[in-house]
């Protein structure tokens, strides 16, 4: 039996009884409560509450007659096995007195209303769907769950219980730091020391710790249209002053506008959403502008681990002399999205700022799961789960563009540096947003595209299919019976 709190007024317009019943009903048809659970007896209830014995019996009795208790003899009360569906409503069910002058207006009262803007939208149940052409997320089969639970289980070992139980305020796990520095960061070309690393909560937590110290009300901000809504979000709750700079095949076009901007966020490696890869002599473009102007450019490198069709272009933040390129990664698209790891790498000034603002938001990522983190990179685990994704990705990667060739010819552009998605143009006049309701109801999930565009009467015959979650033998009956529903 679970320890039972139930809070009454003495002072109260209802009765002692009438309290009492009250919150056992709406525990009961709130699912507080589950059938047949036990609930205290009328002995021990009173005592908590502070009221007389036959009070409780009182409630408790209304409760039966009406059907949302059983009384079992010698054993107590318990919640009814039908209660939700038999039970009749309180006949005692009285409405809290009103606040005086009508509550609070909270409308008046928030400085921002996140909740009211656009955001990419998930069913937390895609796996039940037959073909989950979903973004962001793990096919199991390929974790290596046994290695992950080894590191797991070596780091809450006594031999670094100090390590993951105490609060370290503002610090990483220098291990966690030390394997970023030495095994992820030379992969794209980029050298810097621990004082210029900054372990995140994803790489979403990094783009609001960077969107909070550089963007003021008056601040000219840049990022590529289409692109990722949720940093176009965070970027509009600190100025109006957002720019939508165009994408082409080479990726983010600098322009005047880049020009007068004072922050530009950016995806070079894998465009977000459109999958093109900024080649070399558009990197150097934009850093050679960025020079001139005084630009300070955030890049967000989130699949610097799935590139397994070319030869990787070096990050932004390698080509950078003069240090004014920020640089973002996750490890969540590697390990899991669940673990929430990431990390920056920037100037220590800057780190040393955004380390600071993090202790007032989080502290510090939690140090079980940075330490894991850290032996599943130092012992080369993360290495071997790279090449077995490479695989992987590489065959769903060929069967999606032959499946599209044959079922959707002339819709999309094969990503030619890999990644997980491939960005898809419906016919004019399409709508791909009934179109993924649509699919969704064949068990076809697909992501809409018209939240990935921050201009007003975007294009809404775009979507995304991502395969890092689905089978391969799911991939071209999928795509299959996608086309059909496209061709109406």
């Amino acid at each position: 039996m679970r320890d039972w709190l139930v809070h009454i007024r003495r002072n109260e317009h209802a009765s002692l009884q009438t309290q009492i019943r009250e919150a056992l009903v709406s525990a009961i048809l709130d699912g507080q409560l589950a059938r047949e659970e036990p609930i205290p007896s009328t002995r021990k209830m009173a005592k908590s509450l502070g009221v007389s014995r036959n009070t409780v019996v009182l409630a408790y009795q209304g409760l039966l007659d009406d059907g949302y208790l059983v009384a079992r003899e010698r054993s107590g009360y318990y919640v009814s096995e039908k209660a939700i569906e038999t039970a009749a409503p309180p006949r005692l069910a009285i409405k809290p007195a009103p606040v005086a002058g009508g509550g609070l207006d909270w409308a008046s009262r928030l400085t921002m209303e996140p909740a009211n803007q656009a955001n990419v939208s998930k069913p937390l149940d895609w796996q039940s769907y037959a073909y989950p052409f979903i973004y962001g997320q793990v096919d199991h089969t390929l974790f290596p769950l046994a290695e992950w639970r080894d590191c797991a289980r070596q780091a809450l070992g006594k031999k670094w219980l100090g390590s993951w139980t105490n609060d370290t305020w503002a610090h990483d796990d220098p291990l966690l730091v030390e394997q970023i520095r030495r095994r992820i960061l030379p992969r794209r070309g980029i050298m810097a020391g621990d004082d210029e690393i900054l372990v995140t909560l994803g790489a979403q937590n990094a783009l609001y710790l960077l969107t909070s110290l550089l963007v003021r009300p008056g601040t000219r901000v840049g990022m590529e249209e289409p692109g990722y809504p949720d940093v176009r979000n965070i970027f509009r709750l600190c100025t109006a002053h957002v720019s939508l700079l165009p994408v082409d095949e080479k990726g983010l076009v600098p322009g005047e506008e880049f020009n007068s901007c004072d922050v530009v966020f950016t995806t070079p490696s894998h465009q977000f959403p459109t999958t093109v890869t900024m080649p070399l002599e558009r990197r150097l473009e934009l850093l050679r502008r960025a020079a001139k102007h005084d630009v300070v450019i955030i890049e967000d490198d989130y699949e610097f681990e799935t590139n397994y069709v070319n030869e990787p272009c070096p990050a932004l933040k390698s080509l950078d002399d003069e240090g004014r390129v920020i640089y973002v990664g996750s490890l969540s698209k590697t390990l899991f999205p669940g673990l929430r790891l990431g990390f920056l790498v920037a100037p220590k000034e800057v780190v040393a700022q955004a380390r600071a603002l993090r202790r007032l938001m989080v502290r510090h990522a939690p140090n079980n799961n940075q330490r894991t983190a850290a032996l599943f990179l130092s012992l080369g685990h993360h290495d071997t789960l790279i090449r077995r994704l490479h695989r992987a990705y590489r065959s769903r990667w060929e069967i999606m563009g032959e499946a599209l060739n044959r079922h959707l010819p002339d819709a999309s552009r094969v990503p030619s540096f890999g990644g997980t998605s491939f960005w898809v143009k419906a016919p004019e006049g399409l709508d791909s947003e009934e179109l993924a309701r649509e699919a969704a109801s064949r068990g076809v999930l697909i992501e809409a595209g018209r939240v990935t565009f921050g201009a007003a009467n975007p294009p809404r015959n775009f979507y995304r299919l991502a395969f890092s979650s689905i089978d391969e033998k799911k991939i071209e009956p999928g795509i299959r019976l996608l086309a059909g529903l496209v061709r109406g």
